[in-house]
């Protein structure tokens, strides 16, 4: 039996659409959460120095989208074939894009980082999310199944809902795309995830 350890810090960030994944598919897995305190002892026995890092059997894998990409063929949640695949991963490469773009503003929101976080939503967070969120819309429009690729559920669709959800927690307007919204709520009823939303540790991000 192959054993799975996720090691991430104590919130959801890069660690949860890995988290799951497992649970969607009922994989039993170490969920280790790292406070700031125990970091600096374990940075250097990661590959890169960073977090989420998954430990297959002992082997470590680093990088939170390697990871999920990883677990996501080996419980069939990258698409139905490799076309599939290729735009799931296109998605996850865009989502990316759009987190870098945004990165001032998360940082300062949470506390991490400079600037006025209210200059910064205009300036910074609303012209991403309006682009970012345009092309997601526009790919549920193409499916037109409820799911972002094709018409199974794929780990972007884990991904975007729970990013979704948080900016919905925070407020953030989802009048122009309620779809995805809709999305996000379609998700995250999924019993195995919900199941998992219900019992995962209450974290602020």
């Amino acid at each position: 039996m192959v054993s799975y350890k996720l090691t991430y810090f104590n919130g959801r960030g890069a660690g949860e659409v890995s988290r799951q994944i497992l649970a969607y598919a009922g994989q039993q897995f170490e969920d280790k959460r790292v406070t700031q305190e125990q970091w600096p002892a374990l940075k250097d026995s990661t590959p890169f120095g960073q977090l989420p890092v998954l430990e297959v059997d002992g082997k470590p894998l680093a990088q939170s989208h390697a990871i999920a990409r990883f677990l996501a063929r080996e419980f069939k949640l990258n698409g139905q074939n490799a076309w599939e695949e290729g735009q799931v991963n296109s998605l996850a490469d865009q989502f990316k894009d759009y987190s870098s773009e945004a990165k001032s503003y998360f940082y300062a929101k949470m506390g991490f980082g400079p600037g006025d976080v209210e200059t910064l939503k205009k300036d910074v967070f609303e012209p991403a999310f309006n682009k970012f969120y345009g092309f997601l819309s526009a790919f549920l429009k193409s499916s037109g199944s409820g799911f972002l690729v094709g018409n199974s559920l794929t780990w972007i669709d884990l991904a975007i809902a729970q990013h979704t959800a948080d900016l919905v927690a925070q407020g953030v307007d989802f009048g122009k795309f309620q779809d995805v919204k809709t999305h996000s709520e379609k998700i995250q009823s999924i019993p195995q995830i919900k199941k998992w939303i219900d019992s995962r540790p209450v974290t602020p991000f």
